[in-house]
């Protein structure tokens, strides 16, 4: 199983008007089962990304945009504990009682604890994958620059510029982006990946827009890790220099039912590269 039979075009969400206030979701899938997932910076409900093994293990999928990104303001729930209720909320709008798991990928890694740790009876398992913890994150430098480049009053001509980097020199443009999310040479991991996966990273890449939620990504989140009593399965990478292996060393230390997988993923994007289909056993494994 690959990350790459994933259609790159955006899927249809709606806003859901709740008392937190408004969110954007996409539920999809037909199972019998719910996972709800947490998309990292710069992605948004109508964006997909490894979702096929959550199919496969028989579960929908419910991806709301945290704040400040889609169509979610940031006023609602505000922080990784507001937006956790507002989420609560949401599933008791949909009917949703009782989630199979709730996945946090990246920056949204912290909303997923936040959720399971607040509201147990709703979650079964956690999955966290390449997930931010809650150690200081990011550094001085991408925090000074994150600000710089992805003020939700400039992000718009950033990704405009990227956009375009990435039509007239794809490789180039990969090459600028992956530079930040992996400790390796870029071309090592450029060499490492398909065809088919460079386009739809390509193609992902000209997808995202950070609006004001990165900014927000990066404030501080009180620590609730030891709070999560959910079963919970942390995939993470040595090679990964957006989310230091120390955030995913301190988790597995700090929640009581913890298991590490560690991934063989050349970058942060854990979902490209070989090994990947390892990677997709264990989390049907952990479901079922």
């Amino acid at each position: 199983m690959t990350a790459t039979s994933q259609a790159c075009s955006e899927r249809a969400s709606v806003v859901a008007e709740l008392t937190a206030g408004p969110v954007e979701y996409r539920l999809e899938g037909d199972g019998p089962r719910t996972v709800v997932l947490f998309h990292g910076g710069h992605m948004r409900a109508g964006l997909a990304l490894g979702e096929e093994v959550y199919a496969d293990a028989g579960c929908s999928v419910l991806a709301p945009s945290r704040p400040g990104y889609g169509r979610t303001p940031l006023a609602t729930g505000t922080t990784a504990a507001g937006f956790a209720d507002a989420t609560a909320q949401l599933c008791e709008v949909l009917g949703i009682d009782r989630l199979a798991a709730v996945v946090g990928i990246s920056a949204g890694g912290r909303t997923a604890l936040s959720l399971a740790a607040r509201h147990p009876h709703l979650v079964e398992r956690v999955i966290l994958q390449s997930s931010v913890g809650f150690l200081p994150w990011p550094d001085r430098l991408t925090r000074l620059g994150g600000r710089a480049v992805f003020d939700g009053r400039v992000e718009a001509g950033t990704w405009a510029i990227l956009r375009l980097l990435l039509r007239v020199a794809p490789s180039l443009g990969l090459r600028l982006l992956l530079r930040d999310l992996s400790v390796l040479p870029v071309g090592q991991v450029l060499r490492n990946l398909s065809a088919a996966e460079r386009s739809l990273l390509i193609c992902l890449f000209a997808s995202m827009r950070s609006g004001r939620g990165f900014v927000a990504d990066m404030l501080p989140v009180p620590d609730c890790a030891a709070q999560v009593t959910q079963p919970t399965l942390v995939m993470a990478t040595r090679h990964d220099r957006s989310v230091p292996f120390t955030h995913a060393e301190s988790l597995v230390a700090t929640i009581p039912s913890a298991e590490l997988a560690v991934s063989q993923a050349d970058s942060h994007m854990i979902w490209f590269g070989p090994g990947y289909s390892r990677l997709a056993a264990r989390i049907l494994a952990f479901l079922a």
